[in-house]
């Protein structure tokens, strides 16, 4: 039923999130060391969001989320997961709540309750929203935002927010941590006319403290070291089989637009509404072997199972038993010269490996492999200059899941010249949390 929705052409693969500017600003290497030594500013705001309001709006997100609602404050926000009935992930991102009865929530999850309200199955209005996202993070974030804004901003607590004025405009100010620093801040507001005085605000006194932007050879690398799994990169939306029939019919309807969906995330809206193109070793037989589950992509913690919710059986019953986890594998060095070596010489070469980050939105499992042994799947590797190390996100069997592991990675289409990368299975994040120290 699902086979044939499983693409393996890598020729026609768009750039992998429309909007997110250039490739390269100051260089991907110099960009790269900005969330170690300055801060950089990222530009979000190509990702959909949705203002939800109404009485009904936390009871939703609530039925279809594995997060907990016990404590939901405004001003908070949290990393909000949803999943299939399988407690494979269909979407995830950021809820922030506003108000009383107003969130407003981003990326995949903004689709996916668009759906959810357009059912009516709840007394909520919903409207896809235009704003810009502007992320501001690195260890000189905290100072840069505080003089923004013109105030101290250490009482902030992580995922927490404030409205600050930046010039004239009124902007919400979420402390979150996308490179894994303290003090990592991202800027949110209506576009309007303010969007790029803001943006030049920022950039202007960031010269200061040495700003960078960042380009999109460089934006996954943070999610790499950080740890953020990311859909149609790391994992597929579980959204292509018989049960998701509904949300798929709507992504591809005029339903968004009716809700307000704007034109600038329209490239944002088609990455989500068919199955992406697929690349790497292993080859499924159905689309659905390259779902992932919350456990699998590092977000166990996440889960909650204090309500009722869509996925929830087949999460508790993960939680129990689960069989794999995400780790970071860390690839040996000489293995990877000898990937790009074989396009110096005669004969057969190996698939090209990316560098420093694959540029095309395409879903890739390489085989792990443990005594000829099948233990895990690899995404995409990339590479991290801070580390010197060629780095990938990955999820393997529980038994083989110890820090220092040695396995083998299988690099190459089936079809196609292969070789056993030799790897170390790490932990997560690669990149040591700082995102809660106190400020």
């Amino acid at each position: 039923m699902t086979k044939e929705l499983v693409q393996r052409s890598r020729a026609a693969i768009a750039s992998p999130l429309p909007g997110w500017g250039a490739p390269e600003y100051t260089g991907w290497i110099d960009e790269q060391m900005s969330w170690k030594e300055t801060c950089y500013f990222g530009d979000w705001s190509f990702l959909a969001a949705l203002v939800v309001e109404g009485r009904d709006a936390l009871r939703m997100f609530s039925d279809f989320s594995v997060n907990t609602f016990a404590r939901f404050d405004i001003g908070q926000a949290k990393h909000a997961i949803q999943c299939d009935e399988n407690g494979k992930v269909i979407s995830e991102g950021i809820l922030h709540r506003l108000g009383d009865n107003r969130f407003l929530i981003t990326a995949t999850p903004a689709l996916y309750f668009g759906y959810r309200a357009a059912e009516g199955n709840y007394d909520v209005d919903a409207k896809f929203v235009d704003w810009f996202f502007y992320q501001i993070q690195g260890p000189k974030a905290l100072e840069l935002v505080e003089r923004a804004a013109g105030q101290s901003l250490r009482d902030i607590g992580f995922m927490r927010s404030r409205t600050i004025k930046v010039g004239d405009h009124d902007v919400v100010a979420l402390r979150q941590g996308m490179s894994g620093e303290r003090g990592g801040f991202e800027l949110q507001g209506p576009k309007g006319k303010i969007a790029g005085d803001v943006r030049d605000t920022l950039l202007g006194l960031g010269r200061e403290v040495g700003i960078r932007r960042l380009g999109s050879r460089s934006a996954m690398i943070n999610h790499l070291e950080a740890w953020y799994p990311t859909a149609n990169q790391h994992y597929l939306p579980a959204i292509f089989g018989t049960s998701m029939r509904g949300y798929l019919d709507y992504l591809k309807s005029s339903k968004p637009a009716a809700q307000n969906f704007p034109e600038a995330s329209r490239g944002f809206l088609a990455t989500q509404a068919a199955p992406r193109n697929v690349s790497g070793s292993y080859e499924a037989s159905d689309i659905g072997e390259y779902y992932r589950s919350p456990i699998e992509l590092g977000w166990r913690t996440n889960i909650k199972c204090d309500h009722e919710f869509l996925g929830r059986p087949a999460l508790e019953a993960e939680i129990a038993d689960p069989k794999r986890v995400g780790v970071t594998v860390e690839f040996n060095p000489d293995d990877i010269v000898a990937v790009f070596a074989s396009f110096l010489k005669e004969g057969e070469h190996y698939d090209f490996m990316e560098f420093p980050h694959c540029q095309r939105s395409a879903m890739h499992a390489s085989k792990i492999m443990k005594a000829g042994t099948l233990v895990g799947f690899s995404t995409m590797p990339a590479y991290s200059y801070f580390y010197r190390k060629m780095l990938s996100i990955s999820c393997v069997d529980i038994a083989h899941a110890h820090d220092g592991e040695a396995v083998e990675v299988v690099w190459g289409e089936p079809q196609h010249k292969q070789i056993a990368l030799r790897a170390t299975v790490r932990g997560v994040p690669y990149k040591k949390d700082n995102r809660r120290a106190a400020l």
